[in-house]
């Protein structure tokens, strides 16, 4: 089947088109995405953090003065344990390192069951592609979550942005006001909108834990991909790159949860590159659809982070991905407009 390779076919679709397969290039009002390294942390001092990569590359970083770091809260970039899987926001180059965030992780999906008295105990659905996923949400953060997310009840949807600490996840913050209907119930898509292709779409851009799908091209559904694993941000040890888009084709990615969405965005393929700005900062980049993002489209909320976006997610990026375009990944979103990349 070597026409589901997204690479393959992207180069056929320009032809076709006629147009060129390569990204689009950088308008004047769009700035460049920040530099970010990830990886295991090796050893850190006031002055200096060192990591080891996702292929074994050893990186040195200089830690700039008024770097900031978060692990369940902030702390100083000094006090990261060994270990840790961290994320940092670089600079020149990628050899400052001026924000760093370590073992965090986001717990998005639906409702299972919830037990507990003080320290509660959620299990998830957290999609076809994830699986079911356990989290724990501490007691001091407990009415933190809850204010956010009133129905901590099966069916309804939770997003939560935590601490990944020896294979346990606990969230500590919510990401988000919870949709006040059931996962099942998502309001439809505006009348307004008219179809066509991507461009000028808006709404909020989020950030989900994408490294956890290590072995996404051997979906069921995707048998035989051999141009998947080629694509950019998809290498050994998961997606370091990329983003999930909620509208794909379900026997083209084996998401039967797939195609949901109240942004009103067009059907896209696998493999589509994507032009993803933050209208907050200007910064943009084109990334390839790598994943189903049938989890992000079922959330009809709104980003607040600089102004009011429409409702709706309309791109779920890598950690990585978010980052370099700007994004806290405390926060858990930003506004952004997509368009065919």
């Amino acid at each position: 089947m070597p026409y589901r390779a997204g690479e393959r076919r992207r180069k056929l679709a320009a032809a076709v088109l006629g147009r060129d397969p390569g990204p689009a290039p950088r308008s004047p009002e769009e700035t460049e995405p920040f530099d970010v390294v990830s990886g295991d942390l090796l050893d850190v001092s006031p002055h200096l953090i060192i990591l080891e990569t996702a292929d074994g590359e050893q990186r040195r970083l200089v830690i700039a003065p008024w770097a900031t770091a978060w692990r369940g809260g902030a702390v100083a970039p000094a006090d990261l344990p060994a270990g840790a899987r961290v994320v940092v926001r670089a600079l020149r180059g990628g050899t400052v390192a001026e924000r760093i965030w370590a073992d965090i992780t986001r717990i998005t999906g639906v409702i299972r069951e919830v037990s507990g008295r003080r320290d509660l105990t959620v299990e998830l659905d957290c999609g076809p592609h994830r699986g079911e996923r356990s989290i724990v949400v501490p007691y001091r953060s407990s009415g933190r979550i809850r204010v956010r997310h009133p129905k901590l009840e099966p069916g309804y949807l939770f997003d939560a942005i935590g601490l990944l600490d020896q294979g346990t996840s606990f969230a500590h913050l919510p990401a988000t006001s919870q949709p006040p209907y059931r996962a099942t119930a998502v309001p439809p898509p505006s009348v307004a909108y008219g179809g066509g292709d991507a461009a000028g779409v808006s709404g909020s851009a989020v950030w989900a834990d994408l490294a956890d799908l290590p072995d996404l091209p051997d979906l069921p559904g995707l048998p035989g991909l051999p141009g998947l694993p080629d694509l950019p941000g998809l290498a050994e040890g998961g997606i370091t790159e990329g983003v999930a888009y909620p509208m794909l084709e379900r026997e083209d990615t084996g998401c039967d949860d797939a195609g949901v969405s109240c942004a009103g965005l067009p059907y896209l393929a696998l493999g589509s590159l994507l032009r993803v700005r933050n209208v907050c900062d200007g910064r943009a980049d084109t990334l390839p659809i790598v994943a189903c993002g049938c989890l992000a489209g079922r959330f009809c909320d709104r980003c607040l982070e600089c102004g009011t976006s429409p409702r709706g997610r309309i791109v779920e990026l890598a950690a990585c991905s978010y980052v370099a375009l700007g994004g806290d990944l405390t926060k858990g979103c930003f506004n952004a407009r997509v368009g065919l990349g």
